[in-house]
């Protein structure tokens, strides 16, 4: 049992269970009922996505300082009640079923589920490789 890590879009893996869309928007030009079936996700949880305006901060830090703001600020949206929560659900359901998270970026290191990632293990989530 383990959290998985994704790229939406990409081809499932075995194992890797209910995929949670932890996007702010949807796939553009995607009937909601193909979601699924396209390999995004299974279920839309914006919950733990980052806010508008970070999204667009994230998507336009051209360099390490930029990169770190986002980060920042992200870990704090995080740090509020609601979003600690969701986090600490998640890290308890990885010790009892697989699932995985992700996004549509192409590289982790400059995508917010990388910083998912270290949230989740720092809650003791069990995460696959």
């Amino acid at each position: 049992m383990a959290i998985h890590i994704v790229r939406f879009g990409s081809a499932r893996t075995p194992g890797e269970g209910l995929r949670i869309g932890t996007v702010r928007r949807p796939p553009r030009g995607v009937p909601k009922a193909e979601f699924a079936s396209r390999d995004f996700y299974d279920v839309w949880f914006p919950n733990l996505a980052p806010e508008q305006d970070l999204v667009h901060q994230a998507l336009t830090a051209n360099d390490d300082r930029q990169w770190t703001q986002f980060r920042q600020k992200f870990r704090k949206q995080l740090a509020a009640a609601g979003p600690s929560r969701d986090l600490d659900l998640l890290a308890a359901l990885s010790h009892k079923t697989d699932l995985a998270v992700g996004c549509y970026c192409e590289q982790e290191s400059r995508c917010h589920r990388s910083i998912l990632r270290e949230e989740l293990l720092k809650r003791g989530a069990s995460m696959a490789p």
